[in-house]
């Protein structure tokens, strides 16, 4: 959740911004600026192909890309691009949000009855409307009509604006993020905020004002909008565009501002756009620029709503006028400021192209406080162990200036499943061999993994990206801080280790004796049983049900259900009372398919409630088998 604005002391323009972030400022899904800038050589094969008369050599660049006048929308895209302007307009990604008069949404809304807690919510359709209807257990009824669908691949999520429930009018106020959201893979609905690791909660209501919270990551707003704190420095307020966690040094990129006077003319301007006045100096603009947005901005002052093609390529504008002349930059061209490399360099390519992805898949999500590795949010840079940090990751791995994200992943359209999943075979290892090269030798390679070459062992994936994450579908996805499962920090701060995702009939002491072995590596024992306790003949999975943190314990969970190991049933069924409720979720999940039946629990009733369900169904189970 965001913070209330803050107010701050005057500060005058920088000349160079370090991008760290304070961790503590901001918690949900905005944008991370610390990560902005490239896909440069993309831009190159986004269009239809030339001729090689037609192609101009060599081509310009554009000299600003992130200013509000230097974008022209996605429409503007079609006619020269219109193999990838069709496929993009129908993906996910371009459809995240959609106002619901011009979009098609799966939800019925034919009268569903969703309860938490004795409060309730009822949706509706009325003449092509769709309502909510909220009523708290006291009796207070608040309506809602639905003026948005955010998401639409695993989940949906719904904006509305509060209607007066007396005398037939409307009373418009700020729209709002509705409680509950419509889980498209089981059909069923589920409390807004139980997407995320939060904890429990005791009443149904609505959620933040949707313009201060969901309208930067998942819509297209000028890129300078998102850029004030970076380029404010050290002691910036926070607002909407603010990133929520903070990069490691040598992860950071540098703001240098390059032409002060032109940076206090664009910040007049944007201010004006958005029907703010800025004052006379220019000392105080950016602290100005950054309340301001926060306190004004809306749908109005977007590119687009939803995620369009500037969202990725930047502000087009010069390109669309001249398009053999001038090629889009997905660096972040200015010409009052440049962004570099912690070093001062100029990233790589990949790089470039990392970051742009990671403007928005990059946050912890709420103020859940454990990361991999063993770390803390507010202390460390570990990775996120939800989805949704993906790209953010991939920047704290090995490979994030040689790898890029579109590697693996179309941005064009949606990913087919079977084409990730072919990834975790010989498709994703030859990506991998494609710098690796000595390892496209199979006997190089099975030295390298010690898995025979025909195994799922082999496969880089499966060691390095292993799936440890909490996906949106109650299944585990992959953990994009690329890495081996043999890494200190991952051996002796999480639980369970990464080789018993696949080797789960062996102890902790079993694997790491391997690990030693087959790696030349050394462990300490004395950490390893402060994860596991003092008998390291314990199985991880065992030991991470037992006393895992929550993000463990649901992990352990499903790679239990997936490996049939039904001894740990009883284990899994204890996580249904976890005090976060998505771990529930998984859990109940995991314990549904280890049983083969399905349990009717609730996982968002009360502990108490639930801990009594979960007894008589275990021993229901017992009793059958």
């Amino acid at each position: 959740m965001r913070p209330a604005p803050v107010s701050c002391p005057a500060s005058p323009l920088p000349t160079v911004r370090n991008a760290s972030r304070s961790s503590a400022r901001v918690s949900s899904r905005a944008p991370s600026v610390w990560l902005v800038s490239t896909l440069s050589w993309l831009a190159a094969c986004a269009g239809p192909a030339e001729s090689a008369r037609d192609r101009p050599t060599p081509l310009g660049q554009t000299s600003s890309n992130v200013l509000a006048s230097d974008y022209v929308g996605s429409e503007a895209c079609r006619e020269c691009h219109l193999t990838e302007y069709n496929a993009f307009i129908g993906s996910p990604m371009h459809r995240m949000t959609r106002a619901l008069g011009k979009t098609e949404i799966q939800a019925p809304f034919a009268g569903e009855r969703f309860e938490l807690r004795g409060d309730a919510a009822t949706l509706t359709t009325d003449h092509e409307k769709r309502r909510l209807e909220l009523r708290t257990r006291d009796g207070k009824q608040t309506n809602f009509r639905v003026t948005k669908v955010i998401g639409g691949r695993y989940r949906e999520d719904f904006v509305g604006i509060e209607e007066s429930v007396t005398g037939g009018e409307q009373r418009r106020i700020e729209e709002k993020i509705l409680p509950v959201s419509y889980l498209i893979f089981d059909k069923t609905y589920r409390y807004k905020g139980y997407s995320v690791l939060v904890t429990e909660r005791t009443a149904l209501e609505p959620g933040q004002v949707w313009r201060e919270t969901c309208i930067f990551c998942h819509n297209t707003p000028p890129q300078f909008t998102t850029l004030f704190d970076e380029l404010h420095g050290p002691g910036f307020p926070s607002y909407q565009g603010s990133a929520s966690d903070d990069a490691p040094e040598d992860r950071r990129f540098r703001y240098q501002i390059t032409d002060r006077a032109e940076l206090a003319n664009a910040l007049r301007s944007e201010l004006s756009r958005i029907g703010e006045r800025a004052s006379p100096g220019d000392d105080t603009l950016l602290s100005e620029a950054i309340l301001r947005t926060r306190r004004t901005f809306d749908e109005r002052h977007l590119v687009e709503l939803g995620i369009g093609c500037e969202a990725c390529h930047g502000g087009s504008r010069e390109h669309a006028a001249r398009p053999r002349a001038i090629k889009p930059s997905f660096r972040l061209e200015s010409t009052f400021f440049r962004v570099t490399a912690a070093d001062g360099s100029q990233p790589s390519p990949a790089l470039e192209i990392n970051r742009t992805c990671a403007k928005c898949h990059t946050v912890l999500f709420s103020r859940y406080p454990y990361t991999w590795e063993g770390g803390h949010r507010h202390r460390d840079p570990g990775g996120s162990p939800i989805n949704s940090g993906e790209a953010r990751d991939f920047l704290l791995g090995a490979c994030r200036s040689q790898l890029s994200c579109v590697r693996c992943h179309d941005p064009h359209r949606e990913d087919p499943r079977e084409r990730l999943d072919a990834l975790a075979g010989p498709s994703g290892d030859a990506i991998c061999t494609s710098c690796h090269l000595e390892l496209s030798d199979p006997a190089r390679s099975r030295a390298h993994s010690h898995h025979p070459p025909e195994s799922s062992g082999s496969h880089c994936l499966a060691c390095h990206m292993p799936k440890k994450n909490l996906g949106l579908a109650y299944q585990l996805s992959r953990y994009h801080r690329i890495g081996s499962p043999t890494d200190r920090e991952r051996v002796e701060g999480d639980r369970p280790l990464e080789c018993a995702l696949c080797h789960t009939d062996q102890s902790v002491d079993q694997i790491v004796r391997t690990m030693e072995r087959f790696w030349g590596k050394h462990y300490d024992r004395e950490r390893l049983k402060q994860l596991y306790g003092a008998d390291l003949s314990i199985n991880p999975l065992r030991a991470a049900l037992l006393a895992g943190l929550p993000h463990e314990k649901a992990v352990a969970a499903v790679v239990a259900a997936e490996h049939d190991r039904k001894e740990l049933l009883p284990l899994i069924v204890d996580a249904f009372e976890n005090e976060y409720p998505l771990v529930r979720y998984f859990a109940k999940h995991a314990a549904e398919r280890l049983s083969g039946r399905a349990i009717p629990i609730d996982p968002a009733a009360p502990a108490l409630e639930i801990r009594s369900a979960a007894a008589r169904w275990l021993n229901d189970d017992n009793s059958r088998n």
